[in-house]
């Protein structure tokens, strides 16, 4: 239900005290390498190699960090970790993690749909380390032949590194064609250097 749901252009976001909400925004918001935006300073922060970065090695970890110590409360319960480390296992769901040392210090997740990516949530313990793994994130899946990268709602954040709106038609139709585009993220991130 939960890969058809994003296959249709939906995703669930819920708090504790309600019934699991399916949204569908119009607008909706998307990211892509021609409108990508990297600052000059996490440029810099990138080539001096402070940070490591790896893809899948601990999905469901980054889930549970992008849901703990947010002030304005999280949907990401032991249910949807669940949930989503299933979709992970059979390779529809995806994580980039970033690391300090061996210290975890940011990473994202998302569901995958055909040449779609559907960035879910991240976070950060380290300064600048989830814009790491936001900008890596669109420069890899791209090349690996993604065509449609979702980061749902347009937030200042966002919009600083380059994320734009489009109508809910629009990016149905953009969905549409890239559900069934196969593309292999997962033999795509073996290729990478750990």
């Amino acid at each position: 239900m939960l890969l058809n749901a994003y296959e249709n252009g939906i995703f669930p976001w819920y708090s504790e005290d309600s019934p699991i909400l399916w949204w569908s925004p119009d607008p909706r918001c998307v990211m892509d390498v021609e409108h990508l935006h990297v600052s000059t300073s996490l440029a810099r922060l990138v080539r001096r190699g402070s940070f490591r970065i790896t893809w899948n090695h601990c999905f469901s970890r980054v889930m549970e960090e992008c849901g703990s110590g947010r002030e304005d409360g999280t949907w990401i319960f032991p249910e949807m970790v669940e949930a989503y480390s299933k979709l992970h296992h059979l390779g529809q769901a995806h994580s980039i993690e970033v690391w300090s040392g061996d210290a975890l210090a940011g990473g994202l997740y998302g569901v995958q749909c055909g040449a779609g990516f559907m960035a879910e949530s991240m976070f950060h313990r380290v300064r600048d380390a989830s814009k790491i793994a936001l900008a890596t994130a669109i420069a890899t899946l791209f090349a690996a032949g993604i065509r449609l990268f979702d980061v749902q709602f347009l937030t200042p954040h966002l919009e600083s590194m380059g994320a734009y709106e489009i109508s809910r038609n629009e990016y149905l139709d953009r969905l549409e064609e890239a559900r069934i585009i196969e593309v292999d993220l997962c033999s795509a991130f073996r290729a990478l250097p750990s």
